[in-house]
């Protein structure tokens, strides 16, 4: 016999020891096993400076409930484990201890600082994996990856001289987000956007030609100082006398043109717009459609340019080593080395002094700032490498459109496609030292540029060996774009690779479609020749419970670690994904997690009754169909139903409605229902009876735990373990199927009829504060007569009847009679005697109010001619079902109360 179970179970003590065998038995190791269909998911890697957070805890719980249950399937279910190196965010860390010090990067140079940057890897890049240990994940941690490991950062430097090669990868000026404070480029997703106080100053600008003042309004007024046109409609009738005249720049007092562009909307302020192609990404995309000049007026440290900054430009330019996009930098005289603010507040003064400055509108907007530092992010053209998209953008269009790559829920697939229709060239440069360099050389002799895997050793063009390499690094996107292939091994074909590749399911959030997911399936397609995965899960996340998105600034973040250790990981997980859907926000709630909690310990508890009914010489399994009564077949058809629709559920990727139905099955049909019929068989007299009854609760329960291992992994094992002829885990067991020879709906509708009038029954004595103790006789008129004919026993039981009459039509005096109504019966109880007859009539009027409700709801439905018409027949079949036994209902309701007087 198993052990024996605690009195109360105890998460705190149980998870680690449970974790911790998993582990030491290899269980979450995946063999190659070609007799097995493989299933595999790859983690979105969290960065190695991560903390486990809420947003964490639901992505990884998705994915164990996805891998346990491939795994129960009999798949060779592979869960590739891995951390991000995070580039700014881990540079940042470094940077702060070593400021600590009294160092910067400059002075231990690039060398050192990558040794603190490892050293810090090492010491607390594995917080976040043991984090995810806690949380239950069953990860193939033998197969740990992390994006700078050799053999991805082998599979990056593959990557871009692949792509150099074909003329995919390219360096130039460009639009970029440039963080002043890091110093660095930064991709889209690291861009944050805070609501702030601004302003729109309508500014006036003078037209050479006519000598009017245009308006245009800008929140940016510090750049104007690098404006090269502006723009007006082409059809805007307003400005059709100023095709090919000019303004005046204020301040400047310099010639720039105007121009006709679609950019300039008639429909917003006054359809004159400034352009600052050096400063503004939508200005640049005008500047090249006009050839417009750039002149840049912001350093990259976020300072009003100067005479240096203009010589050094000038002189790059005058050795010949300029590239032909390279901006003209200006000299912003007295505004020079102020910061942009300061300038702002100089230049606005001056331009009301010029009269220039004709008004100011507050305003609340958006503004981009850098994820890691909260610096307001400046738009700048800036030398570097980027990827061209189009070419690459194609196929991963297609491959969605097709459907080789489904995206759940379906909505999302709009997402996708706007985006990658919309795509612009990456730029995947970062000043940044950790990370993986840019496998680029350039001759100091020469000015080639040299793309290889290896350090060359000369210039190939001219032989010197005078030879630097990039100082840059690759933004994390691009590494992590190679993920789903280069964890199994690519670009060596490796067994791995061909076994698991491509992957199955992607779980991930909505917010980073765009940034990761796009690139993933590009890369993929490219690379490989083979979409990376066939299904894309999304999830929402997880807000507080006000409905907040939690935030550092707000204080309502929830610690996950914190919630495992005071109600176990197996509540969060199940509050997780209670009453989730798939691509929808949820919100955080301790009351839920505390019910979940509950919930654990309700079948702990349940499980423990039925281990102290089982004799030591207990032999498992079920016992021959004809010893099966009424209630047997009752639980197993219900286990059969639950099993079927479960996996129908997960196979649908709703997980929330399969949790849902196996915590209903295990709470309310086993534990408050089975159990407690069976308790008199136990104690019967009868053995046959009682081990019947045993035989049944052990298989049920068995088959209930696999049903919700994925979900609850800790509390199923431990129990599961303790259940006599038990594997050594419950995890590589078998995922309950549905079983046609355990099956009778015939007897279960029949039983659930007899548990409904039960209900009923127990409803009404509640009500009424009827004791148990206080038994009565009672006439029942049903056309089902020969299912309470059978469940007797069960009415005598659980519905208190001292002797029951069956019959079709009642017909007696009602006097003093209770009525108690169902959808397939309807009760009379003498126990007038044992109640108040005005609360009797309210509880009566209640239940009406009720059903009339439901009637009407109903009814809506069915005079609804788009659900008539739209909706699955049997849905609207199972409506009108109803809608009829509501109609009986309330006649045998309206009776009773006539009854009553």
């Amino acid at each position: 016999m198993a052990k024996e179970l605690a009195k109360q179970y105890d998460p705190q003590s149980t998870e680690d020891r449970i974790y911790q065998d998993w582990c030491d038995k290899g269980y979450f190791h995946t063999q190659i096993d070609r007799s097995k269909k493989p299933f595999t998911i790859v983690m979105p890697p969290p960065n190695v400076t991560g903390q486990l957070h809420m947003g964490h805890a639901m992505d990884e719980t998705w994915q164990d409930i996805l891998i346990r249950y491939k795994r129960m399937q009999g798949y060779a279910a592979l869960w590739v484990p891995g951390t991000d190196h995070a580039s700014i965010a881990t540079e940042a860390k470094v940077v702060a201890a070593m400021q600590e010090e009294g160092l910067t990067k400059e002075m231990v140079g690039r060398d050192g600082f990558l040794e603190r940057a490892w050293a810090w890897k090492e010491k607390y890049g594995n917080r976040i994996v043991s984090q995810l240990k806690k949380l239950g994940c069953s990860c193939d941690w033998e197969r740990e990856r992390f994006t700078m490991d050799e053999g991805c950062s082998d599979a990056v430097k593959d990557v871009f001289v692949r792509l150099y090669d074909k003329g995919l990868i390219y360096r130039g000026n460009r639009m970029v987000n440039w963080c002043p404070h890091c110093n660095t480029s930064i991709s889209d997703a690291e861009v944050e956007y805070e609501e702030k106080d601004g302003s729109f100053w309508h500014l006036l600008y003078q037209v050479k030609e006519t000598g009017e003042m245009l308006e245009l309004a800008t929140t940016r007024p510090e750049t104007m100082l690098g404006d090269t046109a502006v723009a007006i409609n082409t059809e805007d009738p307003r400005y059709a006398h100023l095709h090919g005249c000019h303004v005046i720049l204020p301040l400047l007092n310099k010639e720039i043109p105007i121009v006709c562009d679609e950019h300039a909307d008639m429909e917003k302020g006054t359809g004159v717009v400034k352009i600052t192609p050096a400063h503004d990404p939508n200005d640049f995309e005008v500047g090249k459609r006009h050839n417009l000049p750039m002149i840049r007026v912001l350093t990259y440290d976020g300072h009003m340019t100067g005479a240096a900054d203009k010589a050094a430009a000038d002189a790059l330019k005058a050795s010949g080593r300029a590239a032909a996009d390279e901006p003209d930098v200006l000299d912003c005289g007295k505004y020079a080395g102020m910061t942009a603010m300061e300038a702002r507040k100089a230049i606005l003064a001056d331009l009301e002094a010029g009269g220039y400055l004709k008004s100011t509108e507050p305003l609340k907007h958006e503004v981009g700032t850098c994820y890691r530092c909260h610096t307001v992010i400046e738009p700048m053209v800036s030398k570097q490498w980027f990827v061209k998209m189009e070419p690459l953008a194609k196929p991963a269009i297609e491959a969605v459109e097709k459907g080789d790559i489904k995206f759940v829920p379906e909505r999302f697939t709009k997402n996708y496609l706007n985006w990658m229709y919309g795509t612009r060239d990456w730029c995947i440069s970062r000043q940044l030292w950790w990370g993986h360099q840019i496998p680029a050389w350039y001759c100091a002799d020469c000015g080639e540029t040299i793309v290889a895997k290896e350090a060359p050793k000369t210039c190939p063009h001219c032989g010197s060996t005078n030879l630097t390499q990039d100082p840059d690094t690759l933004d994390t996107w691009f590494s992590s774009a190679l993920w789903p292939f280069s964890t199994l091994g690519w670009p060596k074909e490796t067994e791995d690779l061909q076994y698991f590749y491509p992957t199955n399911t992607l779980v991930t959030g909505y917010d980073i479609i765009g940034f990761w997911v796009s690139r993933m399936i590009f890369s993929g397609l490219a690379y490989t020749g083979k979409a990376p995965f066939d299904t894309v899960l999304i999830h929402g996340i997880v807000r507080d419970s006000q409905g907040r998105k939690m935030s550092k600034s707000l204080g309502n973040g929830i610690d996950p670690l914190e919630v495992i250790a005071q109600y176990g990981a197996d509540a969060l997980r199940m509050m997780l994904v209670v009453g989730s859907t798939a691509g929808n926000d949820m919100r955080y709630s301790e009351e839920r997690v505390k019910a979940c909690r509950n919930f654990a310990n309700k079948l702990w508890n349940a499980s423990r009754f039925v281990q102290m009914n089982l004799p030591e010489d207990f032999v498992p399994g079920l016992p021959d169909v004809s010893l099966l009564d009424m209630s047997d077949k009752w639980v197993l058809t219900q286990l059969n139903t639950t099993a079927r629709d479960a996996t129908a559920n997960l196979d649908k990727y709703e997980m929330g409605l399969a949790a849902d139905k196996i915590e209903s099955f295990i709470w309310e049909v086993y534990c408050d229902w089975y159990i407690e019929i069976c308790k008199a068989r136990l104690n019967s007299g009868d053995e046959q009876q009682a081990d019947t009854a045993r035989k049944v609760l052990v298989y049920v329960l068995s088959q209930a735990l696999k049903l919700l291992h994925p979900f609850m992994p800790f509390v199923t094992e431990a129990i599961y373990q303790s259940l006599p002829g038990s594997a050594e885990t419950i995890m590589t067991e078998q995922w309950p199927a549905f079983d046609a020879e355990h099956n009778w709906p015939e007897e279960e509708a029949d039983f659930a009829k007899l548990m409904d009038y039960i209900k009923a029954v127990r409803a009404v004595r509640n009500d009424m504060n009827v004791h148990p103790a206080k038994k009565t006789s009672m006439v029942i008129e049903t056309a089902d007569a020969e299912a309470f004919r059978k469940g007797e026993v069960y009415l005598a039981r659980f519905a208190f009847a001292t002797d029951v009459t069956l019959t079709d039509r009642y017909e007696g005096s009602t006097s003093g009679m209770v009525q108690v109504n169902t959808t397939s019966a309807r009760g009379f109880i003498p126990m007038m005697e044992l109640i108040d007859r005005d609360k009797e009539l309210a509880r009566l009027n209640k239940e009406l109010a009720k059903t009339e409700k439901e009637l009407a709801m109903f009814e809506n439905q069915l005079s609804n001619p788009k659900f008539v018409e739209k909706a699955p027949a049997k849905l609207v079949e199972d409506v009108r079902a109803k809608l009829a036994a509501a109609k009986d209902k309330q006649a045998n309701i309206r009776q009773s109360i006539e009854t009553l007087g």
